[in-house]
């Protein structure tokens, strides 16, 4: 990549590329998504959206770094979701809390703040492992995934660039 823009678009692109595979593992794999799952898309389309933003506009200096801030947090809050999901999936046997209702039946009846703090507690669907590649889960992969686009976010922050 030779300029910061490309840089930020190629971000935003694998941010689409990773939620292009969820609608597809929900949709052809026929794997429903738990509370956290939901919540891990929101995360990453959150660290896409910044890319694109930044993408766009193609900040310069402090421009430049505001954006690889707001990057990288949005990019570890992910990472604290999916690291939350992670801790679920190896609790013990008996110490899963009971499946819960539907985040739809949620949203209907709680205000956002409860809602958030019930999912965030994990439930019974969240501790099911339902697929995995090279050994690990979905919510490890987005960990890692988060991890390395919070990274990329930075590095191309503090990359001496043009505006293009």
């Amino acid at each position: 990549m030779s300029t910061r823009r490309s840089g930020y678009l190629l971000g935003f692109l694998a941010c689409l590329a990773m939620l292009g595979y969820a609608l597809y593992a929900q949709f052809v794999l026929k794997l429903e998504p738990c509370p956290l799952c939901i919540f891990q898309r929101i995360g990453i389309a959150a660290v896409g959206a910044l890319f694109l933003v930044a993408g766009l506009h193609a900040p310069r200096g402090w421009g430049a770094r505001i954006y690889g801030a707001l990057i990288l947090v949005a990019a570890l809050a992910t990472a604290g979701i999916s690291a939350r999901h992670i801790y679920i999936q190896h609790l013990p046997e008996g110490s899963v809390p009971a499946c819960g209702a539907g985040l739809d039946y949620l949203f209907k009846v709680f205000p956002v703040v409860d809602v958030v703090r019930k999912v965030l507690t994990g439930s019974g669907e969240c501790a099911k492992i339902t697929w995995t590649f090279l050994s690990l889960s979905m919510p490890a992969w987005v960990l890692l995934s988060a991890a390395a686009l919070g990274v990329w976010g930075l590095r191309v922050s503090a990359r001496p660039g043009t505006r293009r």
